[in-house]
């Protein structure tokens, strides 16, 4: 038996779920370069695309049904990239493959057009055939496959002792071998608020978006370790240490949190302990929301007064609810003013403020605001004399900022172990930063 026949005796009940054929065309149409996998498509069927497709002028959707084949492509610059199959396939996964491939190719080549292609057709024929096998997506990882696709005609026996461990092993993000001078493991927590409240302090709604980044300069093959203080893993600990910092305030409830490859989930789901062996360099290790027990950064209480049919004064207070001993960055409030605007003026007041007429705002910046601290503006509007009385819409005021060692969503890092069978030591290094998202208050 061939190997062509043992793949189908293999995968004969699969075969519907494959990708039949990977092209490249250009603006006008013409192919590039393609692969196919299988032999259940016809050159032809580009040219059909071509012609009844690319060049109708009706409007051009990512999947399209044409003699009984499905064509799902992308555009990349001025090029599609064409993924054809006989089967009903999982059209987002086909997408997703698509833009991975984009994603790759720019890795190797710095940029994807049509003489980075024609230049290097032997390079992308041997990644079209590692990413993809028999029309089953493989290895998507740039990192992962610049260690597998060489032009070299002899490999050393580590390269490829090292190709062998990644293709196969539990950790294909790490390559073996790998050593620093200092042994250091940073972890930044980057949370983004989104607020809404009425013109009467009222809360309508409240959570934060987060995201770990890490960056690992590890050498070896490094175990690393570390909790936070969810809810459920502090529930399962002893009383003492649920109740360290003041019984339930001191966790917070995740919600939708994701996770990057190397992340043992079977881990997280016994005890909420994160365990991974970490890719080396920068790398993001999870997002999460939150939407219980927000912490919000700064409380903005608005008030207006009309004088007459041509001016209003506005006066705007800004509460930073943090701690004294903390101090936010880049404070900006975009405060909405009539279209009907012709003078906008000022009282004294902490940093600068001054009026935008293409925004239709006055722009208040205070370089550095003290937790504990508020500040107030107070804005004279004039307005130009208009024929009707036209109702002012009344936009919200949004706010943006940047607190450092601060988490809205009261996120803390409980503990960070790193093991290695060498036994080193190692720097560890956490930092808070918590900036605006949607912050709006409406008045």
């Amino acid at each position: 038996m061939c190997i062509r026949d043992s793949i189908n005796a293999e995968y004969g009940k699969r075969s519907s779920e494959m990708i039949s054929c990977i092209s490249f065309l250009n603006h006008k149409g013409d192919v590039i370069i393609g692969r196919s996998y299988r032999d259940n498509v016809s050159t032809r069927l580009a040219d059909e695309f071509k012609n009844k497709i690319l060049l109708s002028k009706g409007e051009c959707l990512p999947i399209q049904l044409l003699e009984n084949a499905s064509f799902v492509f992308i555009r990349h610059q001025k090029m599609y990239l064409v993924a054809i199959t006989r089967s009903n396939c999982n059209a987002f996964l086909v997408l997703k493959f698509l833009t991975s491939i984009v994603e790759v190719f720019e890795s190797f080549f710095g940029t994807l057009d049509e003489d980075s292609l024609r230049n290097n057709f032997v390079v992308i024929f041997e990644l079209l055939d590692e990413m993809m096998d028999y029309g089953y997506p493989q290895y998507t990882d740039p990192q992962m496959l610049k260690m597998l696709i060489t032009q070299e005609s002899v490999r050393s026996e580590a390269l490829a002792r090292d190709v062998t461990v990644a293709a196969t092993g539990v950790v294909s993000w790490r390559k073996q071998g790998i050593k620093h001078r200092k042994n250091q493991l940073y972890i930044d927590v980057h949370e983004e608020v989104n607020m809404l409240t009425s013109a009467k302090g009222q809360i309508l709604r409240h959570d934060v978006s987060g995201k770990v980044l890490l960056n690992s300069k590890l050498s070896g093959m490094p175990e690393c370790k570390f909790g936070l203080n969810d809810k459920i893993m502090l529930d399962k600990q002893a009383t003492r240490a649920a109740t360290r910092k003041g019984g339930s305030n001191s966790s917070i409830v995740l919600d939708d949190c994701t996770f990057d490859k190397c992340v043992r989930l079977g881990r997280f789901d016994s005890d909420r302990s994160i365990s991974f062996v970490p890719p080396d360099g920068e790398f993001e290790l999870m997002r999460y929301r939150v939407t219980e027990k927000v912490e919000l950064p700064f409380k903005i209480t608005p008030s207006i007064h009309t004088h007459g049919r041509t001016r209003i004064e506005i006066t705007v207070t800004v509460k930073a609810n943090f701690k004294a001993d903390q101090e936010a960055n880049k404070v900006q409030v975009t405060i909405p003013v009539p279209k009907t605007t012709s003078k906008c003026k000022f009282n004294k007041i902490a940093g600068k403020s001054k009026y935008d007429a293409e925004q239709n705002a006055v722009i208040w910046r205070i370089a550095n605001f003290q937790g504990q601290q508020s500040e107030s503006l107070t804005i004279f509007v004039d307005m130009a004399a208009t024929v009707g009385d036209k109702v002012w819409a009344r936009p919200p005021i949004s706010m943006n900022f940047v607190v450092p060692m601060f988490t809205a969503s009261q996120l803390k890092v409980m503990f960070l172990k790193v093991t290695d069978k060498s036994g080193y030591n190692t720097e560890k290094w956490v930092r808070y930063v918590t900036s605006a998202g949607t912050y709006q208050c409406r008045y």
